[in-house]
């Protein structure tokens, strides 16, 4: 096919118009996104859990060698970290392991069982003591209710995990009694942390402007320091500022407009009604967003000649990592987009399926990217409504990392939405946060 006729023309422009995020829809979505803030945070029915998280912003000040367990996906890591005065991290070992599908979804004994067993070899292979208290923080990012600084009840997974007998528990109790069980008695497990949390906490550890951390990766989360007498909620909260870190959980936040295609894809997934923001957003689900609209294009014969290539006929067989890939390829002749094609094993795209797909990877990455930069707005005028401070953002995950265009979309939002006020906030990269924020938190907790 080479050409598109009227109808079809009329179709790509109705998909681009459904994806559109306008200045008028974000003002809703800020409005809507305060409105669940403070249900949540009163304790009542809403999308935004704004989870207590028993931590303070820190000092600067804190020191002394800490382990990190960093959970937040299929890949999981390892860290021996030094802090040092005057905001210094140092990584001193870390290791990666993966957790296979059959140990996500098997028993929640299984995976805590191996999360130990890596533990151990971790300590062996850097030679660590098996005697004398060593203090972890355990980054757990996925929704809990957190109870301690140390303590938290899984509420519900996501990310593709469905290990049995884990919801409705303590995950540092279930961590402990594996690690018992691998002859593990000296490690002394002092901080619970979501990510996101670790995240704000790594990067506010040298810069005391950022006070927003955010994951854009396989999820999508974000915290930021909260005062204390406005935790409805929760009573008899203290720290030694008045503040305390709130987990917004917004990955759950459903006032958004979907599409025919979000509402088929919520439908399929393992936690249909949940989620729907991080749906619109996440790495996890951008390429399947992408491969739903490609696959009703073929159908109407308006892709690859109604034949369906092998890389989209699977589920999630289309990777959001080929979007950022894809929509970054603006040549003529689009022989980045041909090329992914060609190692996709789609040898006779032409032109005008060049074009197609490069256009819709646009409109799925440029959405959520819009999206994202709504939320972000609605944490930082829920702070300052009249943005008078400085703000840092910190913000950890691949989709951030490595999609080039998310960043320039975000700022193009911000610049229409707040103007000349938009040079007072800043967003960084803090890559791996998550870990070496736990550190931070481990050292604060063990100190109090």
């Amino acid at each position: 096919m080479n050409k598109f006729n009227i109808s079809n023309k009329r179709l790509v422009s109705h998909i681009a118009k459904s994806f559109e995020i306008s200045l008028g829809d974000i003002k809703k979505i800020i409005k809507n996104f305060h409105s669940e803030m403070l249900k949540g945070l009163s304790g009542h029915k809403s999308s935004l859990a704004m989870i207590p998280s028993f931590v303070d912003m820190p000092k600067g000040n804190e020191t002394g060698k800490y382990i990190a367990l960093d959970l937040g996906g299929t890949n999981f890591r390892i860290l021996e970290v030094e802090l040092k005065a005057g905001g210094r991290i140092d990584v001193i070992a870390e290791d990666k392991f993966k957790l296979e599908k059959e140990i996500v979804t098997g028993t929640g004994r299984q995976m805590f069982d191996f999360i130990a067993e890596s533990i151990k070899y971790f300590l062996h292979v850097h030679k660590m003591s098996l005697s004398g208290e060593i203090d972890l923080g355990f980054t757990f990012s996925f929704p809990l209710n957190q109870t301690s600084i140390a303590g938290g009840i899984l509420l519900f997974w996501n990310k593709g995990f469905s290990a049995s007998n884990v919801i409705g528990k303590d995950v540092v109790a279930l961590l402990n009694a594996a690690l018992k069980r691998q002859g593990i008695d000296n490690i002394k497990i002092a901080a619970l942390v979501n990510d996101t949390v670790g995240t704000l906490i790594a990067k506010a550890y040298g810069d005391s402007y950022c006070d927003l951390g955010v994951i854009f990766g396989t999820g999508t989360n974000a915290c930021y320091p909260e005062k204390i007498s406005k935790i409805k909620k929760a009573r008899g909260l203290k720290t030694s500022t008045g503040y305390m870190v709130i987990n917004t959980e917004w990955g759950n936040f459903n006032k958004l407009n979907c599409t025919s295609c979000d509402t088929k894809i919520d439908k399929a997934s393992s936690n249909p009604g949940r989620q729907r923001l991080e749906k619109m957003v996440s790495g996890m689900y951008l390429g399947e967003i992408a491969r739903t609209i490609i696959i009703d294009l073929v159908e109407r014969k308006i892709l690859f000649n109604g034949n369906i290539p092998s890389v989209f006929s699977k589920p999630y067989g289309f990777d959001t990592k080929y979007l950022s890939e894809i929509e970054s390829d603006n040549s003529k002749n689009l022989m980045i987009v041909k090329n992914l094609l060609i190692r996709l094993g789609i040898a006779n795209a032409g032109y005008t399926d060049s074009r197609l797909i490069r256009n819709i990877s646009k409109i799925v990455v440029m959405r959520s990217a819009y999206i994202s930069a709504a939320v972000m707005a609605a944490v930082i005028l829920w702070m300052d409504p009249k943005i008078k401070r400085i703000h840092t953002i910190a913000i950890d995950g691949s989709l951030f990392e490595k999609c080039l265009s998310y960043q320039g979309h975000i700022k193009s939002v911000f610049q229409k939405f707040f103007k000349d006020k938009a040079d007072k906030i800043n967003f960084v990269l803090a890559k791996d946060g998550s870990g070496k924020g736990a550190a931070i938190i481990a050292a604060v907790a063990s100190r109090l």
